[in-house]
């Protein structure tokens, strides 16, 4: 526990600075930094299922998707960017298939091509894609106040869901998967998450205003006077984002459990491995992604 707590006030003042004053290019390149860890440590899970993975071409792989993604965060204008990050992904999605199966062609064992190239492409979606697109939520309008957002809804989610869960808990939600998570721990985890986002937004303009004074972020980045949204809509995306959350956590947990480890690696002291800090985000940041690309385009 005390590691745990050590490595979180550390990382989380590093985090938050980074999301308000690094400029875009530097928080795609820290993305891309911390995906290519967290594929590494997935490939190395996928080797528990007699998976040889293509670990070079992998890397080399995220690696072009994220020069693309640098390349794009330097348009300065929302839609045009956002328009481009969905063309890129959708390109790079379709190509990846063909693209490790390709290399997995080169081996001798042929058997092991198809689930190599499989684990490769999984990969991809599932941990390259969500950090790209938590870039891009930063790139939006008001992208510094949601990427704060999407990292405290998640935050606050895991923390009450593992204090409420450890001294209430009492059914369990899912003992072969997750044998410690309760349904009392999610629904404290979804009103949590609910409560915190919900404030966080309304407080949006005060906190943008201040954060401009203190010269952390530009006016672009904050939210101000009519930009603020509804209340019921951040209710429902705040709970929405919980769950995707949960589930992301719960995902990450099946990989582990099938592969028979208990963390995906060791980088983090108390928390595991890098896989292991970001799978909730990986499944949130996409539907905060989303509502942000549907209220750009209305």
């Amino acid at each position: 526990m005390i590691k745990r707590v050590a490595t979180a006030v550390v990382l989380i003042p590093l985090v938050l600075l980074l999301v308000l004053k690094a400029p875009l290019y530097v928080l795609a390149l820290v993305a891309g930094a911390v995906a290519l860890l967290a594929i590494a440590e997935f490939l190395k899970l996928a080797t528990h299922y007699g998976v040889q993975p293509l670990g070079q071409a992998t890397y080399a792989f995220v690696a072009l998707f994220f020069v693309f993604v640098i390349v794009a965060s330097t348009n300065r204008t929302p839609l045009v960017e956002t328009t481009a990050i969905l063309y890129g992904i959708a390109l790079a999605a379709a190509l990846a298939p063909f693209v490790f199966l390709t290399v997995a062609m080169r081996r001798a064992d042929l058997t092991s091509g198809y689930p190599a190239a499989a684990a490769s492409v999984f990969a991809f979606a599932y941990i390259a894609i969500p950090m790209a697109l938590l870039v891009e939520i930063r790139q939006q309008p008001a992208g510094a106040i949601w990427t704060i957002y999407t990292l405290l809804a998640v935050w606050a989610g895991d923390i009450f869901a593992y204090f409420v869960g450890k001294s209430l808990g009492r059914h369990r939600m899912s003992p072969e998967i997750s044998p410690k998570k309760t349904w009392e721990g999610a629904v404290a985890s979804i009103l949590a998450s609910v409560i915190v986002g919900t404030l966080w937004i309304q407080h949006a303009p005060g906190i943008s205003s201040a954060l401009l004074r203190a010269g952390l972020i530009e006016r672009r980045d904050g939210m101000f006077g009519l930009e603020q949204p509804q209340l019921w809509p951040i209710i429902l995306l705040s709970a929405v984002v919980n769950i995707a959350a949960q589930l992301g956590d719960l995902v990450e947990s099946l990989i582990k459990r099938g592969a028979g480890v208990k963390d995906s690696g060791t980088i983090l002291p108390g928390h595991g491995g890098m896989l292991d800090r970001i799978d909730a985000m990986l499944f949130a940041v996409p539907v905060v992604w989303a509502y942000g690309a549907w209220r750009l385009m209305q």
